[in-house]
């Protein structure tokens, strides 16, 4: 007899289960995607911080390569004209140059000035000797004008016997600008939120008893040549500067700014609405402290 063929019965899944996997694979897409966009804001956010403290760090330098030259002189060893090369012949400090070329004379009681929120230093210019290679078997001495302002003014060409760099706020763009030597001022950082610089003002009283206190740009003479500025010791420059991510902030979120005032960020407006605000703070002392 022949035996009869049953047919093995089809398996599958119900709609029930078909719709328990999907639930679950949404759950973990959903899931990877938060864990994706909390990844990103937090690598934004440092990024972020990371930016404004470059920034912050190269503003600082560039400011402190002009304010700790500013008032140097210029050691002339041949102050006669003799051409001299005993190395214990009198020396000279040249602290007056003569307006040449442009007209941009160094004085040593005019090195330094700057009321509000601009500050101009300026030290004196001369030539170094410097070496030049034209080719691999022939090497000259030459003559070079190596300082520069903060824009790399004035050329090698210019006249001028005097180096400043002119910083300035513009809080209509939020910009620091510097220039000097008749070039015209460049934004050298941007996101600028605040710029603020104080003076270490030294004075001595009739009992000869010497002090030491802070003045506000807003409240030094406007008058280069005024004797307050020969007075100045030191100078402290401050910065607030603030990101380009926006990020979530909890209310209440503040910083301290120069003035020392707390401030709202979650009430900010503009481009500065919901950014990181950082401060940046420093004192440089001048190079020519005791000679003005």
């Amino acid at each position: 007899m022949k035996t009869l063929q049953i047919p093995p019965r089809q398996s599958g899944v119900t709609l029930i289960e078909l719709m328990v996997g999907l639930a679950i694979g949404l759950l973990v897409v959903a899931v990877a995607m938060g864990a994706l966009m909390v990844s990103r804001g937090i690598s934004g956010t440092v990024s972020d911080a990371s930016g404004i403290q470059q920034q912050g760090a190269y503003i600082l330098r560039v400011v402190s390569q002009q304010l700790r030259q500013t008032g140097s002189l210029y050691l002339n060893p041949d102050p006669v004209g003799g051409n001299s090369t005993d190395v214990l012949s009198p020396v000279a400090f040249e602290i007056k140059a003569d307006a040449v070329g442009s007209g941009n004379s160094f004085i040593q009681e005019e090195s330094l000035s700057g009321a509000g929120t601009s500050v101009t230093t300026a030290f004196r210019r001369y030539q170094d000797n410097v070496f030049l290679a034209d080719n691999a078997t022939s090497t000259t001495i030459g003559t070079d004008f190596l300082a520069r302002n903060c824009v790399g003014a004035p050329g090698n060409s210019s006249t001028d016997q005097r180096v400043e760099s002119i910083f300035t706020f513009d809080s209509t763009t939020n910009e620091l600008q510097c220039g000097g030597n008749g070039t015209a001022a460049q934004p050298i950082a941007q996101n600028v939120a605040q710029f603020q610089v104080t003076y270490m003002v030294q004075t001595t009283d009739a009992a000869g008893n010497t002090t030491v206190q802070y003045v506000k740009g807003s409240d030094m003479p406007a008058a280069a040549t005024d004797p307050t500025w020969r007075r100045v010791q030191g100078v402290q420059v401050c910065l607030v500067l603030y990101g380009s991510e926006p990020i979530d902030m909890p209310a209440g979120s503040s910083y301290t700014d120069c003035a020392g005032t707390s401030v709202n960020m979650t009430t900010l407006t503009g481009e500065r609405k919901n950014r990181m605000h950082l401060l940046f703070r420093n004192t440089y002392q001048l190079r020519s402290q005791g000679l003005l």
